[in-house]
């Protein structure tokens, strides 16, 4: 599908997730909704409103909600199960693994607020492991979007695939990144968002539109840096790594641990095939209590830090 006309401002990718499940919903009945008790957060409020027998509600039992919503797969529905990302992944691992990866469950899970945007709930509500847990398992399409439109087209991705799909859904708030009007979201496939050879700076998520900035003020200096949004991690895009490898110099940014993330899966493709300089951007542990930008700009997640990283990389 084609890219939509450009929006200015923030834009919570929640509302593109409800909006186009709420649209998907309408046009099939098979899809349904499990929550953990986060109908809230999840902002499925209209959802439930609309097809109220197309909601399940759980409770607090995020292991509970990954049986039932492979249970329903089983029974011949879509199930798009939503929870916060932090608890859908890390306590209820074992039934992921189990009941969706390994059985190839038709199992949407959507992982709402993640990486640290209930930065003032703390370590425990963080989700900065989310992609590392879920991308050693192989069979299960990884996505993280980097604004409302490619949510929409991940969304969209997932009702239309049979099989395991895990979407990262971010809370904070992202501009609408400008696309050519016969863009396409395709799983599996790097995004290049500007071109550049002296450097390439690989991101996804809420830190696209960072790396976008930071190269914006590298260009002015006379660094050309390529931005590729990596939003498809698993299957990844081994090509665009590979030819991001050949400027020589390599920056991954994301809002996910520096360990098992985009920076990992960079580093294990190109020290097989394409060695070059790579700096990996990220948190590097436990994360302090604290308002989701402070706790981006601390682990250098800021447009300045990854124009900085990339200098540094080029000796500039």
């Amino acid at each position: 599908m084609s890219a939509a006309a450009p929006q200015t401002g923030l834009f919570d990718c929640r509302d593109a997730y409800v909006a186009t499940l709420e649209a998907l919903g309408a046009q099939n009945s098979s899809i349904v909704a499990v929550v953990n008790d986060s109908v809230g957060s999840s902002k499925l409020g209209k959802f439930r409103e609309k097809f109220p027998e197309r909601l399940i509600n759980v409770g607090i039992a995020e292991q509970n909600m990954i049986g039932v919503g492979a249970g329903l797969a089983n029974g011949g529905k879509v199930a798009f199960v939503s929870g916060a990302s932090c608890f859908l992944t890390g306590r209820s691992l074992e039934q992921v693994k189990a009941d969706v990866a390994y059985s190839q469950a038709n199992v949407k899970l959507c992982g709402i607020s993640s990486g640290v945007a209930y930065g003032e709930l703390g370590p425990t509500h963080h989700s900065i492991e989310d992609v590392a847990w879920l991308r050693t398992m192989g069979n299960i399409d990884i996505i993280v979007p980097a604004d409302p439109w490619e949510t929409e087209q991940a969304i969209r991705h997932a009702a239309a695939t049979e099989g395991p799909v895990f979407i990262r859904i971010s809370r904070m708030g992202v501009p609408a990144l400008e696309r050519p009007t016969d863009a396409q979201f395709q799983i599996g496939k790097a995004e290049v968002l500007h071109a550049g050879d002296d450097a390439a700076i690989l991101a996804n998520g809420t830190v696209v539109c960072r790396a976008l900035e930071a190269a914006k003020t590298l260009a002015a200096e006379g660094i050309q840096a390529r931005v590729v949004n990596m939003s498809s991690m698993s299957p990844i895009d081994e090509a665009a790594i590979l030819s991001a490898a050949q400027t020589g110099a390599i920056v991954t940014a994301e809002e996910h641990s520096v360990r098992g993330g985009l920076g990992g899966a960079v580093a294990e493709i190109i020290a097989q095939h394409t060695p070059c300089r790579l700096k990996i951007l990220g948190f590097a542990g436990f994360q302090p209590t604290g308002s989701a930008e402070f706790l981006m700009e601390q682990a250098g997640l800021t447009a300045d830090h990854i124009a900085a990283s990339v200098r540094k990389l080029l000796d500039r």
